[in-house]
């Protein structure tokens, strides 16, 4: 997760910060972890904030300056960092925090999540409206939906999205039934912390999760965030809005390239990784 994240004099000193929040070994895990360690929502949820925030601002160092953020999932938390909606600490508190209640959360409710292939939100949500324990979680793009849920609840809705017409169900290695209702305690536990932090107007403006509309209002972003734990991930519609800045470059700043190859199928729109590409290319490609 961490092999090709910019080098930052900030980095040791967060990932220490991190392990004292969680009481977690997360500086072995950087470089030693195996999927299973991955796949606690407590070790993902803070290193891939840090590995976010850390591309996102080596990309404003070097003087690319965004018209427009945002974060899928945990992603949103990192993209607010970047803004400056709050401290990268302020952030890694809120991030280690929610990481610990959504992993009680899952214990008491146990879940799952499965992409869907082949049938756009609409569709998804059809086939899903007889049954009880899933819901749509993520509009990713057109095409392609993920829905999560019970165990029991996601197995159930694997024959009525295909005979829908999905090509194809594929499990998610994932340890609970995130953004459904089933999170709604967690969620409502997470906005007492909200409430308390230090929210400040959006150096950038930035497109959330469940308000897929540009906003710099700290008010707006709070309440926005409050939401986004139970609720649906609107990605398709923000990747709608990023278009709407023409000409754009998405830059996706953190590690792997799932998000710009969603990006382009949403309205073809240029974009580029940092897993992929050198940063040193992507100034070139973007200055020019």
């Amino acid at each position: 997760m961490f092999s090709r994240v910019p080098e930052s004099d900030d980095l040791p000193r967060l990932l220490d910060a991190a392990e004292a929040l969680t009481g977690l070994d997360l500086n072995r895990l950087t470089s030693n972890a195996m999927l299973s360690d991955l796949t606690d929502t407590r070790v993902a949820q803070p290193l891939l904030y840090l590995c976010d925030w850390a591309w996102g601002r080596a990309l404003i160092d070097v003087g690319l300056e965004p018209v427009a953020l945002a974060g899928h999932s945990l992603g949103e938390l990192a993209a607010l960092a970047v803004a400056e909606v709050y401290s990268v600490e302020a952030g890694l508190e809120l991030v280690c925090a929610r990481s610990k209640m959504m992993a009680e959360a899952t214990e008491s409710v146990p879940g799952t999540m499965a992409a869907v292939l082949g049938l756009d939100l609409q569709a998804a949500t059809s086939a899903l409206a007889d049954l009880s324990d899933v819901w749509v979680a993520n509009d990713n793009a057109p095409g392609q939906v993920v829905i999560s849920g019970t165990v029991d609840g996601v197995a159930r809705a694997r024959p009525a999205l295909e005979a829908a017409g999905a090509r194809r169900v594929l499990a998610l290695d994932v340890s609970g039934p995130f953004h459904t209702p089933l999170m709604k305690t967690a969620a409502l536990e997470f906005s007492v912390l909200l409430n308390a932090a230090e929210f400040r107007t959006a150096r950038f403006p930035v497109i959330q999760n469940t308000r897929p509309t540009p906003a710099t209002d700290a008010d707006v972003i709070r309440e926005a965030l409050k939401a986004q734990m139970a609720g649906v991930v609107r990605w398709t519609e923000s990747m709608t809005q990023m278009r709407s800045y023409d000409p754009v470059t998405l830059i996706e700043a953190g590690p792997g390239s799932v998000l710009s190859g969603l990006a382009r199928k949403v309205d073809k729109i240029t974009a580029v990784s940092v897993e992929h590409v050198q940063l040193e290319t992507i100034v070139e490609e973007v200055m020019r």
